[in-house]
């Protein structure tokens, strides 16, 4: 099964969106302040086995802007599409331009950086990464959703689990961190436990570090609220995200929810990096 697969099956149901709603009924007045108070962007979406044009309708009608983002890396990397040279991204830019979308990558693995020039990188609005493919105990690469081999006791996944994210965040150039804090589902019920405060630090310290946003998914619906507390409290930027396959895309219920618990305000939302400060200029990699 691939990533794709895996998220088709296991994406959260979602109701009709805030925008949308709006058609048949007044929307309540903490919603419609949110959009009024910066627009609505659904930075993780993909385009996979539909198009560009069957996916703008979906942002019209849904009153969310798109961030489409395709997966990229070297072709060991198992998708519908990667993106592996700097032909085939600038392909991709091409077919994107001039549409009312950002243009983003969802980088594969830990050596896509080298299928890539650091100026065909630039050329899109940002990067996006996670954390569910890691090394085994081996060091050989391991998908966290279909994994067959015994991972261990919880503890010591959770230690090596975090670890992870930390590394990544520290040798790749991205700008959000997505699906962060999702767990296999071996582990999935301990969640409350398995994610201590420490944990949480850990990660949110890295995020600090190296300027990277962390997503609200509600396709995954999560983090969630401790670890977004924690993350506001620290300042972090806030990206929306569903990890949408068409129609899912631009359902953004437990993201809206959430940032209403947490009181966001624009000062708390990514915005796309302007030219030279984006991570794949400002890092070294």
């Amino acid at each position: 099964m691939t990533r794709r697969e895996f998220m088709v099956n296991t994406l959260a149901a979602s109701s009709l969106p805030l925008l949308a709603a709006c058609k048949t009924q007044v929307p309540e007045k903490k919603e419609q302040k949110l959009a009024q108070e910066f627009p609505l962007t659904d930075y993780h979406v993909h385009l996979d086995n539909s198009t560009i044009d069957h996916v703008l309708e979906l942002s019209v009608q849904r009153g969310v802007k798109f961030g489409i983002v395709e997966h990229a890396g070297t072709k060991e990397n198992i998708y519908p599409k990667v993106l592996s040279t700097d032909e085939e991204l600038d392909a991709y830019i091409a077919m994107l331009e001039g549409k009312p979308v950002y243009k983003g990558v969802q980088a594969e693995w830990t050596d896509w950086m080298g299928c890539f020039s650091k100026e065909a990188l630039a050329k899109l609005d940002y990067v996006i990464t996670d954390a569910m493919t890691m090394p085994d105990k081996q060091g050989t690469r391991m998908k966290l959703w279909e994994a067959k081999e015994d991972l261990g006791d919880a503890q010591s996944f959770m230690d090596r689990y975090v670890d992870w994210h930390v590394e990544i965040m520290s040798r790749e150039p991205i700008d959000i961190f997505v699906n962060i804090s999702w767990l296999p589902a071996k582990y999935a019920a301990e969640y409350d436990t398995l994610w201590t405060p420490a944990r949480m630090q850990k990660i949110i310290d890295a995020a600090i570090k190296y300027e990277i946003a962390i997503e609200i998914s509600s396709g995954f619906v999560l983090p969630k609220l401790p670890f977004l507390r924690m993350a506001k409290e620290a300042d972090l930027k806030f990206a929306f995200g569903t990890n949408g396959r068409y129609p899912k895309m631009g359902l953004l219920d437990y993201s809206i929810k959430t940032a209403q618990q947490l009181g966001l305000t624009p000062a708390d939302m990514f915005v796309p990096a302007s030219n030279g400060r984006k991570a794949v200029q400002r890092r070294e990699y």
